[in-house]
């Protein structure tokens, strides 16, 4: 088995690479912030639903099935509400602007500190979120490959991260856009795959998966009441906040739309790739279901996110191990190498002032440089990390909830006031909300019973907003 994941990985590695160097002639900073402007709407379209579901979707929404059933799909239900608005009011309004980096439209607004404290608080989500997903892929790598050799931990993570060097440190989201492709259709394969294998498993034909899909609890949809976490109008609104935060205001997903010719190919993109997210989830949720059925025909006592790796390597046989092992790798690469281009870009553009469409040999070595930093950077993470037993996908959203909510506060004002603040003091009121919110949600879960999920990014970014609105300056801004 370990020979057979070393192999697959390879393979598919040196797939990456010829991509990587078919697009990687002649590429300077152009190349590597926004491709140019050159890259067709359909290409970002079908390679951002890898490069937005990756290696979490792939392992942790099949196993919160147990959990939170089908409920999922609300909070994907508000993230299509959620890229329209991305597609009909920020799209032309970051192209208008021409901007690389989105957080270029704070500096305009509010002045260059402000700037700089927002893009620090995305590469602080943006660390963590890409650290996690990370995380699981390199704890399958581990389990399928290093763990007959007792090899630690950080063995895995360090050979991860070498490889997503090579293949994005010249082109960046040039290379990245062409990568995704792949890494989707190799993601969809692998699912796709999985879900016939394990209805074979179980003599389930495809009036039997739909009767399991009517009939089985763990498949309800929609949660009405209102004490329960998973309530549907906590997790719609969320989804579309969500969806708004952690693409519209993602120099990551952002990235990816502006490297289209033009505002409206973007916004074909982003108006596909919203619909074709939902029967990809519907998928997965349906695979987590098959798989827990399986479990329980077998006496397999396996949840959460084991369940998909579990069964993979020890019940499914060796073509659904090799098939999981291209799914998930695809499915992290695909999240994690646009993570670490998009956090470079950030602090190149946004940090050190750096010329987009430079061919620098010392600009390329500076970025090149910045690059491996934050490489290291996710490495220490995952490393402190390899010891939780945590539910993934929760953790990236909750996490998300407090390091976005500046993010949300201070763009909401900038988009729709038109005040000017105190530039000076704006990373001294954006510190606190997060930690109010954090204190907040635990009085909250304490003594009043509610507990916060995914709308403590509503509150966090509404009470960034009154905070910086007490720092406000008494003329206007002139921006339009």
């Amino acid at each position: 088995m370990a020979v057979i994941v070393s192999v697959t990985i390879l393979i598919y590695f040196f797939l990456l690479l010829w991509v990587s160097h078919s697009t990687s002639k002649n590429a300077g900073n152009g190349a590597f912030f926004n491709g140019e402007k050159q890259t067709p709407w359909y290409m970002v379209a079908f390679g951002m639903i890898g490069a937005s579901l990756s290696g979490v979707t792939f392992v942790s929404v099949p196993g919160m099935v147990l959990a939170d059933r089908f409920t999922y799909l609300q909070m994907v239900a508000g993230n299509v509400l959620g890229y329209w608005i991305i597609a009909f009011f920020l799209i032309p309004l970051y192209y208008k602007t021409n901007l690389v980096s989105i957080y270029g439209f704070i500096e305009r607004r509010f002045g260059v500190v402000s700037c700089k404290t927002t893009s620090f608080f995305f590469i602080l989500s943006k660390l963590a979120g890409a650290s996690f997903r990370l995380f699981l892929v390199i704890l399958v790598i581990k389990i399928g490959v290093f763990d007959n050799i007792n090899l630690p931990f950080f063995v895995p993570a360090a050979l991860v991260l070498a490889m997503i060097f090579v293949y994005t440190r010249n082109a960046g989201i040039k290379t990245i856009v062409r990568t995704d492709i792949l890494q989707t259709i190799f993601m969809l394969l692998s699912l796709m795959v999985t879900v016939v294998v394990v209805c074979n498993k179980l003599n389930f034909s495809f009036s039997d998966v739909l009767t399991s899909l009517k009939t089985d609890e763990r498949a309800t949809i929609f949660d009405f009441n209102v004490s329960n976490s998973t309530f549907f109008v906590k997790h719609f609104v969320s989804g579309i906040f969500m969806a708004v935060v952690m693409n519209g205001l993602d120099q990551d997903m952002m990235q990816k739309n502006l490297s289209c010719k033009n505002a409206k190919e973007s916004q074909k993109n982003v108006f596909w790739f919203s619909i074709i997210q939902i029967p990809v989830v519907c998928l997965f949720l349906t695979l987590g279901l098959l798989l827990y059925i399986y479990a329980d025909s077998q006496g397999i006592d396996v949840k959460g996110d084991n369940l998909f790796p579990q069964l993979a390597f020890n019940n499914l046989g060796i073509f659904v191990a090799t098939v999981f092992v291209i799914g998930i790798v695809a499915a992290a690469f695909s999240s994690a190498d646009s993570a670490l281009t998009a956090m470079t870009t950030t602090i190149c553009v946004d940090f050190l002032g750096m010329d987009t469409n430079s061919s620098s040999k010392t600009d390329q070595k500076k970025r090149t440089k910045v690059h491996l930093l934050l490489m290291f950077a996710v490495f220490v993470i995952i490393t402190i990390f390899s010891q939780s037993d945590k539910s993934i996908v929760n953790l990236v959203f909750k996490t998300a909830g407090y390091t976005y909510g500046p993010v949300l506060g201070i763009f909401a004002l900038a988009l729709f006031t038109k005040i000017k603040i105190n530039d000076r003091l704006t990373p001294y009121v954006m510190i606190f909300p997060p930690i109010l919110c954090f204190i907040f949600a635990f009085l909250s879960e304490k003594f009043w019973g509610y507990n916060f999920g995914f709308e403590i990014l509503i509150l966090n970014g509404f009470i960034t907003f009154l905070m910086l609105l007490m720092i406000k300056n008494k003329e206007k801004s002139q921006l339009k």
